[in-house]
């Protein structure tokens, strides 16, 4: 499948080039493309394992590739990292600083590492999100830990926002406030994000493009909306032979990304869907036919585990 980032804007904020990383003998990306346009919104997804976190690595700086290019605001991000990164704001996987400092001197540290520090908004910040500022960081809970992070990220006001699985390990309010709080930013100032998560379903409230990483490439680089669009839950009965061997045909046109029986029913996750193949669907099946939209939480989990490579044109081809 030809990926989208490969048409990447001419002055993207975020670009990955060929980029290959291997460690040893395994290789975990493979001649990778990707780019983050400005103002874009982008979600990296894929299982454990898939080299999401050596990606951004990569993207970052910290680690050099194998082969390829990385680059921030156009420039080589291993050469001019230090410039560069004066532009960035992380929040890591981990929540990471030294135990024994509170936020407010976490604060006043970063504070003389960005020129563009914004002292105010930081400690607003910790106010609404009930942190207090002066315990020691090692006593904080995961959530505040997590929510100092995000304060400490965004108080340089970044051109550009990573955020490397931001809510793993924090319960459903906190996830909901990290979420928000970026969709806040957006809306204030049109920051660029490019965001790993596995929850799929904040990812669907902030993403405008989601790009699937499996077996060391991009196996779906899309617009959410266009994602979503062209994919339907169908729940369907056969009730003759005769409906088991067209469906057969209209599952092949609909090229699935997954399909389930359920007694007597079939379930398919129909990756190519338009009003014309439902009109197909309907002449056959008629009311033994329902058609519901899809979760980007159950298309990507039947798209990370298919073996099938459901093209937006229908190619399907075999990965």
């Amino acid at each position: 499948m030809t990926s989208r980032s490969q048409s990447a804007s001419a002055n993207p904020v975020l670009a990955a080039k060929n980029v290959t990383v291997r460690y040893g003998r395994t290789t975990v990306l493979q001649d990778l493309h990707l780019h983050v346009d400005p103002g874009e919104v982008v979600a990296l997804v894929g299982r454990n394992g898939a080299g999401k976190s050596s990606l951004v690595r990569c993207l970052l700086g910290q680690q050099k590739a194998t082969s390829g290019r990385c680059s921030l605001f156009g420039e080589d991000v291993w050469r001019h990292r230090a410039r560069l990164m004066a532009r960035v704001g992380v929040v890591p996987e981990e929540p990471d600083a030294p135990p024994t400092m509170n936020a407010r001197a976490l604060g006043k540290f970063c504070s003389r590492l960005y020129p563009s520090w914004d002292a105010e908004s930081f400690s607003v910040r910790l106010a609404r999100y009930g942190v207090p500022d002066k315990v020691a960081f090692r006593s904080l809970s995961k959530g505040q830990k997590a929510q100092v992070m995000l304060a400490l990220a965004l108080a340089p006001a970044p051109d550009l926002l990573i955020l490397d699985d931001p809510t793993l390990g924090l319960d459903a309010v906190a996830r909901r406030g990290v979420f928000e709080e970026v969709i806040g930013e957006l809306a204030d100032r049109g920051i660029s994000v490019l965001l790993t998560s596995h929850d799929l379903a904040g990812v669907e409230s902030i993403a405008q493009r989601v790009a699937l990483l499996r077996d060391g490439g991009l196996r779906i680089d899309e617009e959410l909306e266009e994602l979503k669009q062209r994919f339907r839950r169908l729940i369907l009965t056969p009730k003759e032979e005769s409906d088991r061997e067209l469906l057969d045909e209209l599952v092949r046109e609909a090229v699935p990304a997954e399909r389930k029986k359920q007694g007597r029913r079939v379930s398919i996750l129909a990756s190519r869907w338009d009003e014309e193949l439902e009109a197909s669907f309907r002449d056959v099946f008629g009311e033994r036919l329902e058609v519901e939209p899809a979760a980007l939480e159950e298309i990507i989990i039947a798209l990370g585990s298919s073996a099938t490579d459901p093209s937006p044109d229908g190619s399907g081809k075999e990965t």
